[in-house]
Order: structure tokens, then C-alpha cells, then sequence
């Protein structure tokens, strides 16, 4: 029930992306497990540990939980491929169908491709019933979450993903709230959830504070958008139409302002009611707030976790005040009707993408060499707390979305015209994803809980080093390009290899992460510049977990 007009328009579809590379990256994510089980790793050489995970009473062991765990993850990864496959092969027979019948391609109006798309949804889980693969609480959970979240994805974020890119996305993200389910069921705390209990808390990662607050921060966070919508959409419709259709044109401001108070104050009674109390539950009674402030003062040094903030803000706070200096000249952007909705006027948002001094490429690329910067020594020094502080800034990320779509007052139009400088042809939709994209790329192999401090980088290595280096000697000068159709060039590729594989190298000189395998590395550096040049995907969600698996693979030591 989707047309190529909810996708991004791409030479790639990225239909294999999307039905191999999750069941990939859980097959390493078990490996990995199955290795520390074997070597009997000591959980408190994992320096992103906390603290010992939740325990049920009759735990086999967090080591052996683990290996179960994840090879359930394998399974739901699997099946949600499986699924994938389904619907386009159901695509495919209704457009044969309609092209033998009516000559043409036909898709239903928008009220009845929903309709039809839920009881496709519905049909499919209950006619899969009979598998034995999972059980079928389980068989019908995900295969509804991971449905509708596909569903939802694109209808939402129309034009912004490709088929490959929301088949990754939703299957993450149905991990992520079967995580969240499994964890609410299967961890006693002081009241118990769920009659049965089980031998082990089916979570992806070791259940304990860091996944607890990430759980609540990000599913929390799309908790807050689904509960409040009413308010959003309001808020969008208000900033879109023309003030002659309005019925009382001159209270458009008065109204604006009604609607960002009363979504913030609802966010501010979610996050303190229904998400802390479950967190306050997940962690056994502690109060998450008092948890959070007491732990920054439990790093390396009393001041350590304080000044690495410190850093993060002030790394912030030099890039925006960089762009206001960049607008100094520019007219200030009126809080107009535009047609995106975003409160900007369209020429005043065209005169602050015209002053910048960077070319769009260099501006993009400048945020991958940020992310070097920003992130090596946290992840180096205090993975844990950088664990976390990722996990803050992807919800944070999530709110600015919504007050830039839904045009909140009073940030939405300057958060508007700062992401507006960073936008190519992969943010065409309505949705803008690229920061979510490079957050989640340098993020992601750390939330999957590396063994070591080389796996927990790779995604800053692919993305801050590997992927900038390719596309500034791409374009300045790459010669030969793979194909005609491709932008991508062999010099460019030659650049990402090197960066990749020689940042890494140099690091573990200096003994900022563990000694590898060489040759390894650079088969699987070679690999990913292969991926970079021939996919048509998003570059900042595929390859940095695409590389954490192949080195998981190849076991690069």
C-alpha cells in the first residue's frame, strides 16, 4: 500500500539492505556473546558495566543469558526480514495484478490503503500463527510492532528513507521496544509484572542502568510525540495555513504559544510521571534523578564526568556561535507562513543558506570531524557515561524534530534554518534524518556493547574519518568514478580505506585502544570501502554497523 512517491527517489531501492544487514549485525552480536561466554570474560573488564546486571534469582549466569538472549535476537532480526519479504512479494503480485487487469499500476486513496495496509498487517500475523519459530504472544507482537512501526515510518517521514533504510530502521526499532516489553515482564522488581517468571530477562544487552535509562529516554521520547499529538498536529495546521483561512487570524501567535506551553508541559508530566516512575521501578526503588547526579561524580576523578560535559557543551556552544556569525549579515528570518511548515519565510530562509562559507559538502563533513573530535576521548576514557550521554542525545534530537516539523514555539523556525544549511538530495523528505543518522552511526557500535575499546570506535573511525576523507577527495579529486551512473569515485574510495584503516592504527600506536590484527583490519576496511562505494543507502546508518560486524566476524582481536 506504498508508491515510489513515499520513498526517496535512489538508483538503489535497498531491498537486500534491508533483508540482510539486522539478521547480520544480531549473528555477530551472538558471536560475540558465545566468545565471552567461552573465554569466560570478567564482566568487570566491559568498562562500560555499571553495575552487576538485574538478576532474577534462578539466572543462569549474565554471560550465559546473554548467549540466549541474543539468539533470540537472531530470531526476531530473522523474521522481520521474513516479513519484509512477504510484503514485497505481495507488492509485486498487486502490481502484476493491476497492470494485467487495469492496464496500470493503481494505488487505493489514502483512507483505504490504511485500511487495506491493517488488515493486510493483521491477516499475515494470524495465518503465521502456526509457525513453530517463536511463541505466539511473541510471533504476534513483533510481527504487528515491526508492520505498523514500517507503516508509520514512511507515511510519516514521507520521502525521507529508502525501502532499505526503514526496513533497518523499524527493525531496530522493534528491538528496541521488545527490549522494552521483555525488560517491564520479566525483571521482578518490587511488584511483580507478570505471573510467570522467566530464567532470564530477554534483553539484547546486559539488563542494567545504562540500558534502563536509554529504554526509557528514546521509547520514552516517542511515547511523549504519540501521546501529544493532537497538540502537534494543531500546532503544524496553524503554521501552514494562510492567516485569510484562519477564523481568528489575529490570535495565530496567542494560539502558537497555547499549544508549545501545553505540549511542553505534557512532555514535562510524561517524563516525571509514567517514564520516571518506570524507571524508578526498573531500578529497584532508586530515584533516576538522584541515580544520574550521583554518578557523575563516580568517574575516574570527582571531576572527570563534569568536565567532560563541560567539553561537550562548549564544542556546542563554539558551532552555534560559528553559524551566528556566518548570519551576521543575513535578514533575520521571519516567523511567516512556509510552506514546509516550519514558520520561516522561504526568501529568508534562502538568505541564510547563501552566506555560509563552506560549501554544503564541507559543512556536512565538518560535523563527521566534529564527531573525532567530540567523541574519541569519551568513549576512550568513559564509554559508560558516553553510553548514556548518546542515549540523552538522541531523545533530545527527537524533540527538536518535533519543534521544528510542528513549528513549536518559540525554537521552531531557528531550529528550522540551522538544519536547513546541512540538507543534500538523502534529506528530501519531510523529516530531516542526517543528524539522527551520523548520532546513531558513531553511537550504535557502543550501545551494542563492544568488548573492546577498538569495536566501541568504529563507528567515529568509519564516519569522522573514513567516510569524510572519501567524500572530500571525491569531490576535489576523484577522476574516475565507478560507473556512469554512480557519484561515487576510486580515488575516493582509496581515501576511506586509508582513513579507516590508518587512524586506527595510529591510535592503537599510541595506545589509545587495544592491539589488533592488521591484515584483519584491513580486509574488513577494505570491505566497508567496497560498501561505501557501491551502495546507494545512507553512508552514516549502514556502514558503521556494517564494519562492527565484519570486525566482530573476522574476530580482529
Amino acid at each position: 500500500m506504498t508508491d515510489a512517491r513515499d520513498y526517496r527517489t535512489n538508483a538503489d531501492n535497498g531491498s537486500l539492505t534491508a533483508l540482510l544487514v539486522v539478521p547480520a549485525v544480531a549473528g555477530s552480536m551472538l558471536l560475540l556473546a558465545i566468545r565471552m561466554q567461552r573465554n569466560q570474560t570478567p564482566l568487570a573488564s566491559s568498562q562500560w558495566l555499571v553495575e552487576p546486571p538485574i538478576n532474577t534469582g534462578i539466572e543462569p549466569g549474565p554471560l550465559r543469558s546473554l548467549v540466549h538472549s541474543r539468539h533470540y535476537l537472531v530470531q526476531l532480526s530473522t523474521f522481520c526480514s521474513f516479513l519484509m519479504l512477504l510484503h514485497i512479494l505481495l507488492s509485486s503480485f498487486w502490481h502484476a495484478i493491476c497492470a494485467r487487469v487495469l492496464y496500470r499500476p493503481t494505488i487505493p486513496s489514502e483512507g483505504k490503503r490504511t485500511v487495506y495496509f491493517f488488515t493486510c498487517a493483521i491477516t499475515i500475523t494470524i495465518a503465521i500463527l502456526g509457525l513453530r519459530y517463536l511463541t505466539h504472544l511473541d510471533l504476534t507482537f513483533i510481527s504487528l510492532c515491526y508492520q505498523f512501526t514500517l507503516y508509520l515510518l514512511i507515511r510519516l517521514a514521507r520521502g525521507g528513507f529508502t525501502l532499505g533504510e526503514v526496513g533497518v530502521v523499524a527493525q531496530a526499532s522493534t528491538a528496541l521496544f521488545t527490549e522494552t516489553i521483555n525488560l517491564t515482564l520479566y525483571h521482578h522488581g518490587p511488584v511483580k509484572i507478570w505471573p510467570r517468571q522467566y530464567p532470564i530477562i530477554r534483553t539484547f544487552r546486559l539488563p542494567g542502568p545504562l540500558l534502563i535509562f536509554q529504554l526509557a529516554l528514546v521509547p520514552g521520547a516517542l511515547l511523549s510525540g504519540a501521546l501529544l499529538s493532537p497538540l502537534l498536529v494543531l500546532s503544524r495546521i496553524n503554521a501552514q495555513k494562510p492567516s485569510r483561512r484562519l477564523r481568528f487570524p489575529h490570535q495565530r501567535e496567542l494560539q502558537r504559544r497555547i499549544l508549545a506551553f501545553g505540549f511542553y508541559i505534557g512532555v514535562g508530566a510524561i517524563v516525571i510521571g509514567p517514564v520516571g516512575g518506570w524507571t524508578r521501578w526498573c531500578l529497584s526503588g532508586r530515584d533516576p534523578w538522584l541515580w544520574v547526579i550521583f554518578w557523575l561524580r563516580e568517574g575516574k576523578g570527582k571531576w572527570s564526568r563534569p568536565a567532560l560535559v563541560a567539553f561537550w557543551v562548549l564544542s556546542i556552544l563554539l558551532l552555534v556561535q560559528g553559524k551566528k556569525s556566518r548570519l551576521l549579515h543575513s535578514k533575520e528570518p521571519s516567523l511567516g507562513v512556509g510552506d514546509d511548515g516550519s514558520g520561516i519565510a522561504p526568501q529568508s530562509r534562502a538568505a541564510g543558506l547563501r552566506i555560509s562559507f563552506l560549501g554544503l559538502n564541507g559543512r556536512r563533513k565538518f560535523f563527521h570531524a566534529l564527531a573525532v573530535v567530540m567523541f574519541i576521548p569519551g568513549i576512550v576514557l568513559d564509554p559508560a557515561f558516553t553510553h548514556l550521554a548518546f542515549s540523552v542525545a538522541f531523545s533530545s534530537f527527537i524533540f527538536a524534530e518535533y519543534v521544528r516539523y510542528f513549528a513549536l514555539y518559540p525554537f521552531g523556525a531557528s531550529v528550522h534554518l540551522f538544519l536547513s544549511e546541512f540538507l543534500d538530495e538523502k534529506d528530501s523528505g519531510s523529516a530531516i534524518l542526517s543528524h539522527f543518522y551520523l548520532l546513531t552511526g558513531c553511537a550504535g557500535p557502543l550501545w551494542l556493547e563492544g568488548s573492546s575499546r577498538l569495536l566501541n570506535c568504529t563507528g567515529v573511525f568509519i564516519l569522522g574519518v573514513g567516510d569524510a576523507l572519501a567524500s572530500i577527495a571525491g569531490k576535489r579529486w576523484g577522476k574516475h568514478r565507478w560507473s556512469e551512473n554512480s557519484p561515487k569515485t576510486i580515488e575516493g574510495t582509496i581515501a576511506f580505506w586509508l582513513g579507516a584503516l590508518g587512524f586506527p592504527l595510529a591510535l592503537s600506536t599510541l595506545g589509545i585502544v587495544e592491539r589488533f590484527s592488521g591484515w584483519r583490519y584491513t580486509i574488513a576496511a577494505l570491505m566497508s570501502a567496497c560498501l561505501e562505494a557501491f551502495s546507494m543507502q545512507n553512508d552514516n546508518l549502514l556502514l558503521p554497523i556494517y564494519s562492527w560486524s565484519l570486525l566482530v566476524a573476522i574476530d580482529v582481536g
